[in-house]
This record gives C-alpha cells, structure tokens and sequence, in this order.
C-alpha cells in the first residue's frame, strides 16, 4: 500500500506544474507565468535527486527528474515567449510560424 501512496505521490508532483507549461504553449505567451517557481522548484529537485542517490530510492529519483524537466521546459517556454513578445510586431527577426 505505501508504493501505491508513494507512486501517486510522485505522480502528482512532478505533474503540477504541467498544466501551466501546457497552458503557456497553448495561448503562445508568458502572459499570467512566473519562472522564478519553476527555477526555484527545478534547483531544489535537484537537491531531492542528490539526496535519494544517496538512498538509492530509484522511484524517488525518477519522478525528481521528470519534475525537473518539467519545471526547466517551462522556463524555457517562458523566456522563449517573453522574447517574442518584445520584439515589436512589425521585427524581421520574429519569423511567424
């Protein structure tokens, strides 16, 4: 029973932050987001893998690094649309997809 509550644990997260990585792709803009979350959560689950290496808890160590990715991908995504909402509409370097 407590790998069931641990596997549930870790699902839900490394998954919620998710919902606002999809959110920003899907409306195409950093409106609403704040990366500083997503930095801050993906250095300390860092910290969490380093720790459970320790251990040697394996699911541990697997959800940790999803979440990280995760959490950097919407960072990325974040800087990504902030810079093509700066440049102007009219910009040359901002190629429309």
């Amino acid at each position: 029973m407590s790998e069931i509550v641990g596997f549930l644990a870790g699902l839900g997260t490394t998954f919620a932050a998710f919902p606002d990585f999809l959110a920003m792709v899907r409306r195409r803009s950093s409106q609403g987001m704040n990366p500083r979350m997503g930095a801050i959560m993906g250095a300390f689950q860092i910290l969490w893998i380093y720790y459970r290496m320790s251990i040697a808890s394996r699911p541990v160590i697997i959800w940790n690094v999803l979440a990280v990715l995760i959490n950097f991908l919407t960072v990325g995504a974040y800087a990504y649309f902030l810079r093509r909402e700066r440049l102007a509409p009219g910009d040359s370097r901002l190629k429309s997809s």
